[in-house]
């Protein structure tokens, strides 16, 4: 299912999104980034893909953003919060975002579109398994915007998983 972002302001947090993404694939890592806005909108927390780096399979951007923002938000506060990221999350960090209690999620690059770019990469074994469906099966309605159609997040795949 696709929709469209509800405010500018999503667009723009989606760019500082991919803008971290890049960030990750110049320090080595694979082109992820997630942020995480306040209820005012205004960037919280970044995060980084560090799978390649730290040597963690789950150092995923969103991942990482969850262990910051609960080490450091309580609950109450990140169920205002929206998750921004490059690509929609992954099985791993759509359960990590559920059981971290963020209250919102926007991405750009579905799942599937990560696919059709990596192929059978076996740095990215990617699941089909949208985070809706992930999602879904909770106790907690997670509203999600994705995807939306950014031509960075796309583009800071380029030529990485060749």
């Amino acid at each position: 299912m696709t929709t469209l972002p509800s405010t500018d302001a999503d667009i723009e947090l989606l760019h500082a999104a991919v803008a971290v993404a890049r960030r990750s694939r110049e320090a080595g890592n694979h082109p992820f980034g997630a942020l995480l806005t306040g209820p005012d909108n205004k960037i919280l927390l970044e995060a980084e893909n560090t799978v390649t780096t730290g040597r963690d399979a789950t150092g995923h951007a969103e991942t990482n953003l969850v262990r910051l923002a609960t080490a450091k938000y309580d609950a109450d506060f990140l169920r205002t919060c929206t998750l921004y990221t490059s690509t929609e999350p992954c099985a791993m960090c759509s359960g990590a975002i559920y059981w971290g209690g963020i209250g919102r999620v926007v991405y750009a690059l579905g799942e599937d579109e990560l696919l059709a770019i990596t192929g059978a990469n076996a740095e990215n074994p990617t699941m089909a398994l949208p985070c809706r469906d992930v999602f879904a099966a909770g106790q907690r309605d997670l509203p999600v915007i994705g995807p939306v159609d950014l031509d960075g997040a796309r583009e800071v795949h380029r030529g990485f998983w060749n």
